[in-house]
C-alpha cells in the first residue's frame, strides 16, 4: 500500500510540474507583447526568418490573406520569428519592443515589413541602426526582458519541429497540418477562406 501511495504521489507531482510548465508557455502567449492575434477557431502559426529570401517574397502575398482571416474571425494567428540567421534574434527583439508599445496585428505587420526591408538589403545591422530606422519611421518601442517571450516562441518551434522557413502550421479540429514554402502556405491559407 505504501508503494502504491508513493507511486501515486510521484505521478501527481509529475502532472503538476507539467501543468506549471505548460501554464508558463500559456502565460507568455497572454503576454502584452506576444505576437498572437485573433480568436477564431483555427490556429495558424507562421514561422519566418527576416533574412530568408523566400520569406521576404512570401510576406506581401500572405499578409492580406491573414488580415482578411483575422478580420472575419476565422483564425488565431501567431507570428514566430525563427532564428536561423545570426541577426534574427536582434530583429525579433525589436519587433517585441515595438509590440510592447502597441500590440495589434496591424502594428506587427507594419514592423515586420520594416524589418524585412532592412534584412533584404543584405548588410550587417546593429542595434543603433534599428533604433534609427524605428525613429525615422515613428515606431515607438520599449526595451524590456524578452527572454520569457522568446522561451514561449522557442517552445512552439520545438513543438512543431520547425527546420525550414517559411513554414505554416494550421491546427483545425484538433488536426495539425504543416505547409512549407510560399505557394503551399498561400494556398493553405486561401482554403481557410
Amino acid at each position: 500500500m505504501r508503494f502504491k501511495n508513493t507511486v501515486i504521489s510521484g505521478l501527481v507531482a509529475i502532472i503538476i510540474t507539467g501543468l506549471i510548465v505548460l501554464d508558463g508557455v500559456a502565460a507568455e502567449k497572454r503576454s502584452a507583447s506576444f505576437p498572437s492575434y485573433g480568436t477564431g477557431p483555427i490556429e495558424v502559426r507562421i514561422y519566418t526568418d527576416y533574412f530568408c529570401p523566400p520569406c521576404q517574397a512570401m510576406e506581401p502575398a500572405v499578409e492580406p490573406v491573414l488580415k482578411d482571416l483575422l478580420k472575419r474571425n476565422v483564425i488565431r494567428l501567431t507570428l514566430v520569428d525563427t532564428p536561423f540567421n545570426q541577426q534574427t534574434p536582434l530583429f525579433a527583439r525589436y519587433l517585441l519592443y515595438a509590440l510592447k508599445e502597441k500590440n495589434t496585428a496591424d502594428q506587427a505587420f507594419l514592423v515586420r515589413n520594416i524589418l524585412l526591408e532592412i534584412a533584404a538589403k543584405g548588410y550587417f545591422v546593429t542595434q543603433e541602426r534599428l533604433e534609427a530606422v524605428f525613429k525615422e519611421k515613428n515606431i515607438s518601442y520599449g526595451a524590456y526582458d524578452v527572454k520569457p517571450v522568446f522561451n514561449g516562441l522557442n517552445a512552439l518551434i520545438k513543438e512543431d519541429k520547425i527546420d525550414a522557413t517559411p513554414t505554416c502550421v494550421i491546427i483545425k479540429g484538433g488536426k495539425k497540418t504543416i505547409f512549407v514554402g510560399r505557394v503551399d502556405i498561400l494556398n493553405a491559407l486561401k482554403e481557410l477562406s
